[in-house]
């Protein structure tokens, strides 16, 4: 039998504090999403900017093409599909040119929408989550708090992730409701979502929003004040939307292999960045001592 020597209390004490505590981190979390709730001026805009591009826009342009019927916009979009892919010109259905044209629009048109929705709204919450609890003067609470540097960093990042990823797949189901009673009965019953557009919202967008995040909180991290690090954050994620809205529609246009090929080397980025990115997170930047900064 053997006997385990006791650690000191000194040694018990760091252990346990160095452990990661997901009720500290779930906190964090609750307690940003909530001032989020709160702010009218930030969810209302991100209520009207998804039901613009998922339901008001694709609901105008497919009851333009299916129910009224203008030959011309039919007549030009329909010859636009002829420099689609191979691969993707034989997914289209529908025997009309009406339907053929819906079709191509509500599956390949629409892919920009799912990439930019989150990857605006997201980066809009975590540039200021960090460098605004200095400006609002809770940095000092925050870090004198129980919670590590890690906890924190996870807080912030699941609290700027929730709100762009959840507007997303609700506005992706009301995308998809409008786009089968819209086009649907033109070819042939309910088709969306396709099988690229599930490995799409949930396997390629997911890693790009939270490497796109990590880069953004570490900017918030390390800037002096809220409009620096919204004007850093936009120039970190206009081209990383672009990347993402380029492999996302490669994805939907070619093979499903090509998607979970895009999706797991996004994913191993993403967790290195993500990896990297807690060390940004520290209680001298949070009270915003000059050598922290």
């Amino acid at each position: 039998m053997t006997t385990t020597t006791p650690l000191h209390p000194r040694v018990a004490s760091a252990t346990r504090r160095r452990r990661f505590d997901v009720g500290r981190m779930l906190t964090i979390a609750r307690t940003e999403l909530r001032q989020l709730a709160q702010a009218k001026d930030y969810w209302i805009p991100m209520v009207l900017l998804g039901s613009i591009f998922f339901v008001v826009v694709p609901t105008i342009l497919m009851l333009t093409i299916t129910r009224i019927g203008d030959i011309a916009v039919v007549d030009q979009i329909s010859r636009a599909l002829a420099i689609l892919p191979a691969k993707a010109q034989e997914q289209i259905q529908g025997q009309s040119p009406a339907a053929r044209t819906a079709y191509a629009l509500a599956v390949f048109l629409f892919a920009p929408v799912a990439v930019v929705v989150p990857l605006t709204i997201s980066t809009a919450v975590g540039s200021s989550t960090l460098v605004g609890e200095r400006e609002r003067g809770t940095g000092e609470f925050l870090a004198h708090s129980p919670a590590t540097a890690r906890e924190i960093y996870t807080g912030k990042l699941i609290a700027s992730l929730v709100p762009g990823y959840l507007t997303t797949v609700v506005g992706f189901g009301l995308y998809s409701i409008v786009v089968n009673l819209t086009a649907g009965p033109q070819v042939g019953g309910w088709f969306f979502p396709t099988a690229q557009w599930w490995l799409m919202m949930f396997w390629v967008i997911p890693p790009f929003l939270a490497f796109t995040l990590s880069l953004v909180l570490r900017l918030s991290a390390r800037v002096r004040s809220t409009a620096a690090a919204q004007q850093a954050s936009g120039l970190v994620s206009l081209p990383l939307i672009m990347i993402a809205y380029t492999q996302s529609t490669g994805a939907l246009f070619g093979a499903a292999v090509s998607g979970w090929t895009v999706g797991a080397v996004a994913w191993v980025v993403a967790i290195v960045s993500l990896i990297r990115g807690v060390r940004s997170v520290s209680r001298s930047r949070l009270l915003g001592v000059a050598n922290g900064v």
